[in-house]
């Protein structure tokens, strides 16, 4: 028997009746292939289910029916992109899995084996070895963490333990001078059932937005601020307000001076392209009564403002010092519109421009989600310090060695979040939980969430109150981090220079770690500071939002394991190398079969919406994901693939830049005029990015 022939065996005992409560099938898809097919979302229902049942191969009893409409309607009907789509999955699987089985005989193994062990189960078998048997062959990272979740969890304490050999001799005195604050503001249009008069926005912005309606969307965000939102409801004024609170606190806790300010760089990402030049006015016109702007210094970085820095001030400095032409276009990766990675990327970089050309006794960088905010007195009732008080740990630029016993600079920091709902039982209550609950179909092949409980607890919930955990000669290296409520020293930036490649639209926080990951010499590495935990409130205010961008959200979760299996691919470190690392959370994401979990976790989902009569989901989650994973697909194809010249194209441009600040820097503390002249052209640009300069004036 064939490999593939395995597979469809596989797919065959998984999408069958299931019958007297037996435990192998996930999901049937007859029902939804033979139910009628009147309307776009029942047409393309009847499209999913036909694709399950193709992947079981010729011995289902529908095989050829469902081949039948799958072909007929990629010739000739409203939904032919759709159904080509699918028939182009089929052979996608069919191809992964025979090269992977041709180069990894474990992996034909396991297959093999899941094949026999699924046609051999008996009714009533208990649950979990059939999820483990399964997760062998399509989440091998889930195997045995459900068994013993305290074993679980302190192995994978264990294994991020790193022993100090040098604690950082410079930490953070004074956070509100030396740390520049960030976050990103991620802008999208109103919902299509909010009307004109409930918008909180100017009446010509208003207008603008039924043009800019009319755009396809470019980019999908967790839970984006609708533009025109009540001012209780938008997340930027919670965020800064917030900041600006924690602020008072610590003025008043005597640990930064009365009159200490925080500077707050803000990037702006936009969903539709029309979005761009009207982001500036409405945030201006959003803050423009905000009392805690005389608190905060805060700058508003669109992508103008991002071409206008490369433009006047590194690609002339490139020129001059490093006598290098014309480098806009390598510098092209400096921006903030786009996937998270690109904004993500800017605001850690921006420290450094920041520290060169702006302040220089900034010394680090730290950014907040806006739907996040320091709980100050809780902080300092249960882990005995504010969150200020935190940053000045020297465990945040201390050298040491990681489990494999290589070196490790703990340049990033990380803290933890804790959900609104659970701080009164305790800060240190895991904002993710084991769950408890029955699992839906493709959580049955792929479960995420049980790994990130497992690091949630490993990582972000330790604290160093024992021997073996002290906070000094030992502590925690943190892989899983969150978007917000992370850092990174100036000096590890410049020197070893990480990024997020702009195409990364999931897991930013994390993916920028992969590329500080070195084989050989001393890799850069995020520090757990246990007590440094945030509040976060999303689901307190921002539950619209949340709702609205479900489906963008779970699609760029699929496109997610496609790229970051591609992305590791090509990195120094290699796919095995990493996934040692980065194991079990981060790591579920690099698949041996990335193609073949993605689309059946695609697939079950729709089948999921679909069977509980969510059938506007179904289709959206359809047709929005075609189109990206088509796209992803495209883009991760070839040795020579267009993600890998892109990574490679954004590492020379990232060189470029930090280059070009160590010249600079260099030339400004020589006097040189020239260098004296592009400083202050920088301060103009960035004045000009200032929110309420008239307040200030």
């Amino acid at each position: 028997m064939s490999h593939y022939k395995h597979f469809q065996s596989i797919c065959r005992q998984l999408f069958r009746p299931a019958e007297g409560g037996g435990n192998v099938s996930v999901f049937d898809p007859t029902d939804q292939f033979k139910s009628d097919s009147d309307g776009p979302a029942k047409a393309v229902r009847r499209l999913n289910a036909a694709f399950l049942i193709l992947l079981a191969g010729h011995k289902h009893p529908d095989y050829k029916n469902a081949q039948s409409l799958l072909h007929r309607t990629a010739e000739s009907t409203d939904e032919s992109e759709i159904a080509q789509f699918y028939l182009a999955a089929v052979n996608r699987i069919q191809k992964e899995i025979e090269n992977v089985c041709f180069r990894d005989p474990k992996f034909a193994a396991r297959l093999k084996n899941l094949s026999s062990f699924l046609e051999t189960t008996p009714q009533g078998q208990n649950p979990l070895p059939i999820a483990e048997n399964i997760w062998s062959v399509f989440f091998p990272e889930g195997v045995n963490l459900s068994s013993d979740r305290d074993k679980s969890v302190s192995a994978l304490r264990k294994k991020r333990t790193v022993n100090i050999h040098a604690a950082n001799p410079d930490p953070i005195v004074d956070a509100a001078r030396e740390i520049l604050f960030t976050s990103n503001v991620l802008l999208t249009l109103p919902p299509a059932t909010q009307s004109d008069d409930g918008l909180h926005c100017s009446e010509t912005l208003k207008q603008n937005l039924h043009t800019i309606s009319q755009e396809p969307q470019r980019y999908w965000y967790d839970h984006p601020i609708h533009i025109g939102v009540k001012p209780q409801n938008n997340e930027l004024l919670y965020g800064l307000g917030g900041l600006s609170e924690a602020l008072k606190f610590e003025r008043e806790r005597g640990s930064v001076a009365k009159n200490a300010k925080i500077t707050c760089l803000l990037s702006v990402s936009v969903t539709h392209q029309g979005l761009h030049e009207k982001a500036r006015p409405y945030i201006d016109e959003v803050l423009s009564h905000a009392g805690f702007l005389k608190n905060l210094d805060v700058y508003v970085f669109t992508e103008t403002d991002t071409r206008q820095i490369i433009n006047d001030i590194l690609a002339p400095a490139a020129l001059h010092f490093l006598q290098r032409q014309d480098v806009t276009a390598e510098l092209a990766m400096l921006g903030v519109d786009g996937e998270y990675g690109r904004h993500y990327s800017f605001l850690k970089a921006m420290a450094a421009f920041w520290n060169v050309f702006i302040e220089p006794r900034v010394k680090a960088t730290f950014k907040i989600d806006l739907d996040q905010i320091f709980p100050q007195q809780t902080l300092v009732e249960q882990t005995g310090a504010s969150a200020f008080e935190h940053f000045t740990t020297a465990l945040w630029g201390a050298n040491g060695t990681d489990f494999r016993g290589r070196p490790v600079e703990l340049g990033m920091i990380a803290g933890a979040l804790v959900n609104e709902s659970d701080i009164d039982n305790s800060l240190f209550t895991p904002d993710v939980g084991f769950p408890e609950r029955s699992l839906l179909p493709d959580e049955r092949l792929f479960f995420s969430v049980l790994p990130q409980a497992v690091s949630t607890r490993a990582e972000m919930m330790t604290r160093y109150n024992t021997r073996r955990l002290d906070g000094v000669n030992t502590c925690i290296q943190r892989v899983h981090v969150t978007g917000g409520t992370n850092g990174i020293r100036i000096d590890s930036l410049r020197r070893h220079r990480p990024f997020t490649p702009s195409f990364i639209g999931r897991a930013e926080d994390q993916a920028y770690l992969l590329s500080a990951i070195k084989n050989i010499g001393e890799s850069l590495a995020y520090v757990h500071k246990d007590g440094l935990i945030m509040r976060h409130d999303k689901e307190a205010f921002a539950a619209e939002a949340i709702e609205s961008a479900e489906i963008g959200r779970t699609v760029g979760d699929y496109v997610r394991m496609l790229y970051l299996t591609a992305y590791a691919g090509v990195l120094s470190a290699g796919k095995t190398g990493l996934k040692e690392i980065l194991d079990p959370f981060t790591g579920c994401f690099i698949s041996k079969i990335p193609t073949t979990v993605t689309l059946l976790r695609f697939s079950l989902k729709a089948a999921s919406l679909f069977g509980e009569n969510q059938m506007g989901k179904g289709l959206e989650l359809v047709t929005i994901g075609v189109q990206q994973i088509s796209k992803a697909f495209e883009f991760i194809e070839g040795e020579n693939s267009a993600l890998k010249r892109q990574y490679d194209n954004e590492r020379r441009g990232w060189d470029v830049y930090y280059d070009t600040l160590d010249a600079v820097e260099q030339a400004l503390d020589n006097k040189n005029p020239f260098a004296l002249e592009l400083q202050q052209k920088a301060k103009a640009i960035v004045r000009e990015c200032a929110v309420g300069k008239e307040q200030r004036a």
